[in-house]
C-alpha cells in the first residue's frame, strides 16, 4: 500500500478553510483578565506578597496579649484558672480525732436529711430508710462516698471515709437499722502493715 505524503507547503483549500475557522474560535474563547506583561507581573507579585502579609498579621494577632479572655470578665483570674496545677497536696493532721456519726450528721447531713430535701430519706423515718437498709451497709456507704441523685460525694463535705461511714450508720440506725459504727484504724498499725 502506497500512501502519499502531502507537504505542508501545499495545503488543500479544504484544509485551509477548516484551519482558519478553528483558529478564530480558539483565539476568541481563551481570553483572560491578564492581557499585558505588566498585569502578569503585578498578579504574580500580589499572589506571593498578599498571603505573606496575611500570615504575618495572623501571627501578630495570636501572639498579642490584648485579646479578651474567653468567657471571663477578669482576664487575670481566667489565665490563673487555665494554668493552675492539675493536682493539689492537702496537708491534714493524721492524728486528729475522728468525728462521730452524730457530729458528721449535724455538720453535713442535717441540711437535707432533716427536711427530706430532693428525695433524701428523713432522719428517723423508718419507712423511708427500710428499703435502703435492706441493700446493706456497703451499698449505703458507697452511695454516701460517691454520691447519689442530688447528693454529692461525701454529702458535699471534706470528710474522711470512716467519718462518712459513721454518719451512714448513725442515720440508718435511727431509721431502724442495726449497723455497727466503723472504728478508726490506728495510724501506727496502718503504717506498720
Amino acid at each position: 500500500m502506497v500512501t502519499a505524503i502531502i507537504p505542508a507547503a501545499f495545503p488543500s483549500p479544504r484544509r485551509q478553510d477548516k484551519k482558519n475557522m478553528s483558529d478564530n474560535l480558539h483565539e476568541e474563547g481563551h481570553t483572560g483578565p491578564i492581557k499585558t506583561p505588566k498585569q502578569l507581573l503585578i498578579t504574580i507579585f500580589l499572589s506571593f506578597v498578599a498571603p505573606v502579609f496575611i500570615i504575618i498579621g495572623l501571627v501578630y494577632y495570636v501572639t498579642s496579649g490584648n485579646k479578651p479572655a474567653a468567657g471571663a470578665a477578669n482576664a487575670d483570674k481566667a489565665v490563673a484558672q487555665r494554668i493552675q496545677k492539675a493536682g493539689a497536696v492537702e496537708v491534714r493532721d493524721a492524728n486528729r480525732e475522728m468525728k462521730s456519726g452524730e457530729e458528721v450528721f449535724k455538720a453535713q447531713c442535717t441540711a437535707c436529711h432533716s427536711a427530706g430535701v430532693a428525695g433524701a430519706p428523713k432522719f428517723g423515718d423508718a419507712a423511708a430508710w427500710a428499703p435502703r437498709i435492706a441493700t446493706g451497709y456497703p451499698a449505703l456507704l458507697n452511695s454516701a462516698l460517691k454520691g447519689k441523685g442530688a447528693m454529692a460525694a461525701q454529702g458535699g463535705g471534706n470528710l474522711d471515709d470512716v467519718e462518712v461511714g459513721r454518719a451512714v450508720a448513725y442515720m440508718a440506725n435511727a431509721g431502724g437499722g442495726k449497723f455497727e459504727e466503723p472504728k478508726a484504724t490506728a495510724p501506727a498499725a496502718a503504717a506498720s502493715k
